[in-house]
């Protein structure tokens, strides 16, 4: 099958007949990007290499000489979903003027991330294929959950030592207010439940930040 370069015009060539080093990146987008949405149109399980290697344009050769199986192809999924979801979530850490209002902006933008259905076709996806695909959880805890917490629990390490905070288990911690935030909304988003409007969504954020706070400070 002939390489299919960007808006379906073939790939540009660059010595010995390889694609150019810009029209190889631009082809392994768009393999991420058509495996993207299979992956969250139809699951895991039932999205095949070869659907995704005809939807690129592209031979299963060239798929396997960028990703070594379609575990390692939702991997790159999921983390550049993540690194595309991230940098606010950094930004209100760094700047924000106290904690009270980091963990305002934190979970707002956890709320905001959690409910695209990009995001929610991805719960869907490891409450579904779990079980029957374990590393899909791995990938989605490690890339995901966990970066989360490692980011918060820093941050709250920081204030504890500069006396904000009493002596916590800074990572136990960080899990409960990503879990405290994100679980009931998500739920709701997902059927089980009405889902928050905005104003609703500000008193549920605003009621976890105060109520984490409390526990955290001993209140």
């Amino acid at each position: 099958m002939e390489q299919i370069g960007i808006g379906g015009r073939p790939a540009a060539r660059g010595h010995g007949g390889r694609p150019s080093r810009r029209e190889s990146a631009l082809l392994s987008d768009r393999i991420l990007d058509v495996a993207t949405a299979l992956f969250l149109e139809d699951g895991f399980g039932a999205t095949s290499i070869e659907a995704v290697a005809r939807r690129a344009g592209i031979s299963k050769r060239t798929f396997y000489h960028r990703f070594r199986s379609k575990e390692a192809l939702f991997e790159a999924v999921v983390r550049r979903l993540i690194e595309r979801w991230t940098p606010p979530f950094d930004t209100a850490l760094l700047e924000a003027p106290s904690l009270a209002e980091a963990l305002r902006q934190i979970a707002v933008h956890m709320l905001d991330v959690a409910l695209t259905q990009q995001a929610l076709a991805l719960h869907r996806i490891m409450i579904a294929e779990g079980e029957r695909f374990p590393g899909l959880a791995r990938i989605l805890h490690e890339f995901g959950q966990a970066a989360g917490i490692a980011r918060i629990a820093h941050d709250l390490r920081q204030r504890t030592a500069a006396g904000e905070l009493g002596p916590i288990d800074a990572d136990f911690a960080a899990e409960q207010f990503i879990t405290m935030t994100v679980t009931g909304p998500r739920r709701r988003a997902m059927g089980l439940g009405a889902p928050l409007g905005p104003a609703a969504r500000r008193r549920w954020i605003d009621a976890t930040v105060q109520l984490f706070l409390d526990g955290c400070r001993g209140g």
